[in-house]
């Protein structure tokens, strides 16, 4: 649906600096097509290396009007809610584009389609709600662990800590190294920066190892597949690690955590365990003492962000010895320590 020659506005109004960029942030970090800029009414007038860890001299600017007379034709809604829900307040935004001609990207479980298609009213204009499934899967077979090749799963201690851009920076990598690889993307913002994948969250629960399956059986003439994790067994509101290790059944793993926190983002009262055992909860469920493919972490990938040099390097050597793994921040310094890992 989106061409290369598409031309991206990224509406990320008041969230260019707060954890509900994701959408936006990702895509200035990955999307291969020209963003011309990034609207917000806050931080209007200054470019986005200013005010994000993206080191890109894109503008920041007030308003959809001012985004389509930079030749924007797309606006991309860089910004995710709680629960996927699509406030009231968006509709304005959403509307303005349309009627000027722009097609729309969303990445909420609230799907746009439904309510505004009938704005659509240019020659190639159209509205992609990438959380839309696209096909019913069969029932999963752990017919994965029968592939002669290696399958790496990215999990997290939280939601939130980094498994997408890990599994991407990893893509990147395998890819310079000259390897046969295959990237699954399992979330909306992977979705969007790599044009196809599964919106694992929304299959229902009964449909959600399949769909991992299905995809991973696609790419089974790849030497290596990297799929997109989602959530995290700690976390209370996540079901999604299971169906993956079941869709997947994985012969790595790295382990993505946020390297200040010390227990789950949105609800303090649930501390991060000890990682080692942490590790080794994820192996056994993943195994199943031994009924599926022993599927070793190889490494713990960091976000250092809000720490500085010292801090992050602390850290990084620390987790290392209480783990005995490779550990880094792969944005901050690169992957290769851990993703060397898997060619050796």
């Amino acid at each position: 649906m989106l061409k290369p020659t598409d031309k991206i506005a990224i509406w990320m109004e008041s969230s260019i600096d707060d954890d509900y960029g994701k959408m936006g942030i990702s895509a200035l970090r990955y999307l291969n097509n020209e963003i011309v800029c990034v609207i917000d009414s806050v931080f209007a007038g200054k470019k986005i290396a200013d005010v994000s860890i993206i080191k890109k001299n894109i503008p920041v600017v007030e308003s959809v009007e001012i985004a389509k007379q930079m030749g924007a034709n797309v606006l991309l809604l860089g910004v995710l809610t709680s629960g996927g829900i699509r406030p009231k307040s968006w509709d304005a935004v959403i509307k303005e584009a349309l009627n000027k001609g722009m097609s729309i990207i969303n990445g909420l479980h609230d799907r746009v389609a439904p309510d505004f298609s009938k704005l659509l009213n240019q020659k190639g204009q159209w509205i992609w709600d990438t959380r839309e499934p696209q096909f019913i899967p069969n029932i999963g077979s752990a017919r994965s662990a029968k592939l002669n090749n290696k399958r790496v799963l990215m999990i997290g201690t939280d939601m939130a800590a980094g498994k997408m851009t890990v599994g991407l920076e990893l893509y990147s990598y395998l890819k310079e190294n000259d390897i046969n690889v295959g990237f699954i993307a399992t979330g909306q913002v992977g979705i969007t920066v790599t044009g196809s994948g599964i919106p694992l969250d929304a299959y229902k629960i009964d449909h959600a190892c399949g769909a991992v399956e299905s995809a991973v059986l696609e790419q089974g003439n790849k030497d290596i597949i990297i799929v997109e994790g989602q959530g995290s067994i700690l976390h209370p509101g996540s079901s999604a690690t299971l169906p993956l290790m079941r869709g997947t059944c994985p012969t790595h793993m790295i382990l993505c955590h946020i390297a200040r926190n010390k227990s789950l983002r949105s609800i303090d009262k649930i501390k991060i365990p000890n990682l080692k055992k942490f590790i080794d909860l994820n192996e056994k469920l993943s195994s199943v003492i031994g009924t599926y493919p022993k599927a070793k972490v190889i490494g713990i990938a960091l976000n250092t962000i809000m720490m500085n040099e010292k801090e992050a390097n602390d850290i990084i050597k620390k987790i290392e010895e209480d783990t005995g793994l490779p550990s880094t921040d792969v944005i901050r310094y690169g992957g290769e320590k851990i993703f060397k890992e898997l060619i050796d």
